[in-house]
């Protein structure tokens, strides 16, 4: 048993370490051409924060919007899309995974001494993704600046903990997409509808949308943990759904269980690949 846990740890390194240097040959490559990644980085930031601008917009017409005010709306914004960006900025390749499926590419990657989930997951890493990072980074400091509460230590480590626990939610959303992707060999756009959806969905109160919705995001595809249920005992809201105060805080644990849960589905992925046959 503890031999095992070893060998399963030497893989997990070596896996980050080939990560990291794959991350790495791509990085090198962007920086080549400095100008040409500041520009590419910029027009993500500020295309990204058209999101935000379209929800100060609604504000200017109303004063709060499902109870919640500005700063409290981009609160949520704040946290959505930073977690969301680290885990785009991270592993947001795994879309590419139905092509390389498809063409017979990825076998490739199976003959290479490397963790095929860090080769897809490094594979051409955009480092101008941190242009959304930033842009959520910058409108979640504007909301704590503005928001009227007593920041406690606790409230310090949750929100802390919540970004980290929320880009690692996203990363296993991306990971059990690109699992997926293994039978259904072309299905980007669902895997899209829960990465990019979710972290428009979690943008707004959950109070604006219908009980039934919140419970999906609650119990079925936990997304509600990226932020609503962590930002509502940050807030002093309450919970809609009236769950047990200890849910609001349990974003950490329910992030390990997806990460299981993530790992099992892309190893059962692996083994069902059969190429191309060509």
């Amino acid at each position: 048993m503890v031999e095992a846990i070893r060998r399963r740890a030497a893989v997990f390194l070596w896996g980050v370490r080939a990560y990291g240097f794959i991350a790495g040959m791509w990085v090198r490559s962007t920086l080549a051409y400095r100008t040409s990644f500041l520009i590419m980085a910029t027009g993500n930031l500020l295309t990204t924060f058209l999101d935000f601008v379209g929800i100060m917009i609604m504000f200017s017409h109303v004063e709060m919007l499902g109870g919640f005010t500005l700063a409290e709306v981009a609160f949520l914004y704040g946290t959505s899309s930073t977690a969301f960006g680290l885990a785009d900025l991270f592993l947001g390749t795994f879309d590419r995974i139905g092509t390389r499926i498809r063409d017979g590419t990825l076998d490739t990657l199976l003959v290479r001494p490397v963790p095929v989930l860090a080769q897809v997951a490094a594979d051409r890493f955009a480092l101008r993704r941190l242009g959304r990072v930033a842009q959520g980074g910058a409108v979640l400091v504007w909301s704590l600046l503005q928001l009227d509460i007593e920041w406690t230590a606790g409230r310090v480590l949750l929100t802390a903990a919540m970004l980290v626990s929320g880009g690692v939610i996203f990363g296993c959303v991306f990971v059990l997409g690109g699992a997926f992707q293994f039978w259904a060999q072309d299905a980007s756009e669902v895997q899209n509808a829960f990465t990019y959806g979710g972290t428009t969905l979690l943008q707004y109160p959950p109070t604006l949308f219908a009980k039934d919705l919140v419970r999906g995001v609650v119990f079925v595809v936990p997304l509600a943990f990226v932020n609503w249920l962590p930002a509502l005992h940050v807030l002093g809201r309450e919970d809609p759904l009236g769950l047990p105060g200890w849910v609001d805080l349990a974003s950490p644990a329910v992030a390990l269980v997806c990460c299981a849960l993530a790992g099992l589905a892309w190893r059962r992925g692996l083994r069902a690949y059969r190429s191309t046959g060509s």
